[in-house]
């Protein structure tokens, strides 16, 4: 199982590295396949069921809306231009709106938690990861700035894993979500930021090259390992909520695209706000 987890993780890690380095098409049509995929994932696990294993009309929904929010980044792509964000919002306002209207014209085919399911569904995975897409776009940083998404995620996750297992060899661990989570300790928590934020320092300081980027880095790294935290843990709760191991089997060794890249879906956005944020000041550390 370990050498199995191991070479997917592996192999997961390189094609990342590959379509995060490239952009553009490749990456969006990427993002676009894992956004279906994890899409359905969590409407089968919060009980949206399928007609005969095909999709139902909700679950359909929200795949036209998941292509029309990348057909959209890719469109943007080819002008050249940063994404419009009204247009992304217009696409998920309106695929809101047409799931519930097949929820009103279904009517009593599918229930109340099951329509609202799909939207939180929707929005919780292609509209959340459609922010890596975003941040890669961003002009002059964006190929750079993309891989702190992962830094505060994966980076975040295995300082944590280290440093839980090393403190509960020494002095043992002080669990912090004991019902949630059992094995996540206090220490691994504590562990995982500080990791982030000296990773965070190190890539700010090899890659952007002043002591300001160094700093600002660190810091939105740190504010991102807090929030990878939290994804982390909601992907755990809503599979205990409904009695699921994990959510797929698509990736040997770590299971469904939500299994894998549960931190990954709360990152994204934040990252990209954060970066959004330091936009007047992010070129004084670029040269």
């Amino acid at each position: 199982m370990f050498v199995t987890r191991l070479i997917s993780g592996i192999i997961l890690l390189v094609l990342t590295a590959i379509f995060l380095y490239f952009g553009g098409i490749p990456l969006l049509a990427v993002l676009a396949f894992l956004s279906v995929i994890g899409f359905l994932e969590m409407t089968k696990a919060i009980g949206i069921t399928r007609e005969n294993g095909n999709f139902n009309r909700l679950e359909f929904t929200g795949i036209v809306g998941n292509i029309l929010l990348y057909t959209c980044q890719m469109y943007f792509y080819f002008k050249q231009e940063a994404v419009d964000v009204v247009y992304l919002l217009g696409i998920i306002v309106f695929t809101i709106i047409a799931m519930l209207a097949v929820y009103v014209v279904s009517f009593p085919k599918f229930n109340a938690t099951q329509a609202v399911g799909a939207v939180f569904a929707f929005l919780y995975v292609p509209v959340m990861l459609s922010f890596i897409g975003m941040t890669r776009a961003l002009p002059e940083i964006g190929n750079k700035v993309v891989w702190m998404i992962w830094i505060s995620a994966w980076g975040s996750d295995t300082c944590a894993y280290c440093v839980g297992m090393l403190t509960g060899k020494t002095i043992g661990n002080h669990k912090a979500f004991p019902v949630l989570s059992p094995k996540k300790s206090i220490e691994g928590c504590i562990g995982g930021v500080v990791g982030s934020v000296l990773l965070g320092m190190l890539f700010g300081h090899f890659v952007m090259g002043s002591d300001y980027g160094t700093i600002l880095m660190g810091i939105i790294c740190g504010i991102g390992s807090v929030i990878a935290q939290c994804g982390d843990l909601a992907a755990s709760a809503i599979k205990r909520n409904y009695n699921i191991k994990d959510y797929g089997k698509c990736i040997p060794g770590h299971g469904g695209i939500l299994d894998r890249f549960d931190s990954i879906i709360f990152t994204a956005p934040c990252i990209y706000f954060l970066i959004y944020f330091f936009l007047d000041i992010k070129y004084v550390f670029m040269y």
